[in-house]
């Protein structure tokens, strides 16, 4: 244990020394090893974010989560988009035959995907506001968290009444301080009481933050836009109950539905049951594929530090042959001085490999600080990798050149020395 140790200290003597008398050279050197461990670790970061931010998206939601609706979430080249075109769009009619005619199902939720509207207070108004047109389940299959007030029930929810649940910046900056709950806001031309205020979320991925939207029964939505509006883009959530095989429930509600709109065997399904674990799932073959280009792009900077390190592996050898001749006359053995080079060589590495790191540390808090709420995570599991392959890095670069040092003869070493 001692050696080893005696090995590690000499050999960061040697590798600090190569810094100070060589800064030019080793900063050259070290800057392809530097870069390296910076994009990888970056992209990882990245990846790690983003995934992040969209399980923080999605917490309210189950992974067994159902959408129902004439697209789909997944490619599907076995269908052209032209007959995708056609697919009819989801009906009420559909979300009341699911939700009661079709077993374990714990909640379904019929929503049409409206525009963006201006709600206005007043003399206080505020555009593009997120509208959110969906029947009462709709708060147990998101979790929703109420601030003041309620969310509308099943009786207000199919008569369609004039009320609306607002999001938590829609209310602040619609009453400051105030109290809004029995206020009435105008929506659509029409007046709505305010019966309940959303906790604050904050910002979500894409921008659909529940904070900017409004959330109002979908059968007063449907009044105004009609049955047959291509542009609402009607939907179904269905909960299914816990415990129960996800594929067989996702058969069983396609049979169900082809039978209800009547298609023949035949007949292709012209619909699209989208699972959400089918979207994470999507997401994180997007990200791997992320990984992979880092790691690629990377490669090449990791390459090129390599033998950056590699040369001043070999420059050292040289430099150092007369030392290495006495070493070895005074009775150090072969592996003595190969280990002696090859920690050097990880030491360089792994210096240029913490640079990178503190580099996408600074990056991380920097990025933090100017997107807001979307924060970059530099996680110890990705600093461990940084680590590790810039260990791998300076072993690789380093065991040529110290397999040659513990080869040379000690006579000829202190004769070319001299």
């Amino acid at each position: 244990m001692f050696f080893y140790l005696r090995l590690v200290k000499e050999s960061f003597y040697f590798a600090i020394n190569a810094l100070r008398n060589n800064k030019l050279r080793t900063f050259l050197s070290l800057l392809g090893v530097t870069i390296g461990i910076f994009s990888i670790i970056a992209v990882l970061a990245a990846v790690d974010s983003l995934k992040e931010e969209i399980k923080g998206s999605i917490s309210s939601l189950d992974n067994s989560t159902l959408y129902i609706m004439r697209f789909s979430f997944a490619p599907t080249p076995n269908i052209p988009n032209w007959k995708k075109e056609q697919f009819p769009d989801m009906t009420f009619d559909e979300y009341q035959f699911i939700a009661n005619k079709i077993p374990n199902v714990e909640a379904a939720t019929f929503q049409l995907n409206v525009g963006e509207e201006t709600v206005k207070y007043q003399d206080r108004s505020i555009t593009n506001v997120g509208i959110g047109a969906i029947t009462h389940e709709y708060y147990d299959i998101e979790s929703l968290q109420i601030a003041q007030g309620r969310f509308f029930n099943e009786s207000e929810s199919n008569s369609g009444v004039p009320v609306v649940v607002l999001g938590d910046e829609v209310a602040n900056s619609l009453f400051d301080d105030f109290n809004p709950i029995g206020k009435q806001v105008r929506l659509y031309g029409r007046k709505f009481n305010v019966i309940g205020v959303l906790k604050k979320e904050g910002s979500g991925l894409f921008g659909n933050s529940k904070d900017t939207a409004v959330f109002v029964p979908v059968n007063f939505v449907r009044r105004i836009f009609g049955e047959n509006n291509r542009f609402a883009f009607p939907a179904i959530m269905v909960k299914p109950e816990s415990g129960i095989d996800l594929a067989e429930f996702n058969a069983m509600i396609t049979q169900r539905l082809r039978l209800y709109r009547g298609l023949k065997p035949d007949e292709v399904t012209n619909f699209f049951v989208n699972q959400l674990q089918g979207f994470t799932d999507f997401i994180d073959n997007i990200t791997g594929q992320m990984n992979v280009f880092g790691w690629v792009i990377s490669g090449f900077s990791l390459l090129v530090g390599g033998f950056g390190i590699a040369n001043i592996m070999f420059v050292s050898v040289k430099e150092r042959t007369n030392l290495i001749g006495i070493q070895k006359s005074l009775g150090a053995k072969n592996r003595f001085i190969l280990f002696q080079f090859l920690f050097e060589a990880v030491i360089l590495a792994v210096i240029g490999g913490i640079v990178g790191l503190i580099l996408v540390w600074i990056a991380t808090v920097g990025l933090s600080q100017i997107t807001g709420d979307f924060e970059f995570i530099l996680s110890f599991k990705n600093m461990v990798i940084g680590f590790i392959v810039s260990t791998i890095i300076g072993l690789i670069a380093g065991i040529l050149p110290a397999l040659s040092a513990s080869r040379l003869d000690p006579v000829e070493a202190i004769r070319t020395g001299m």
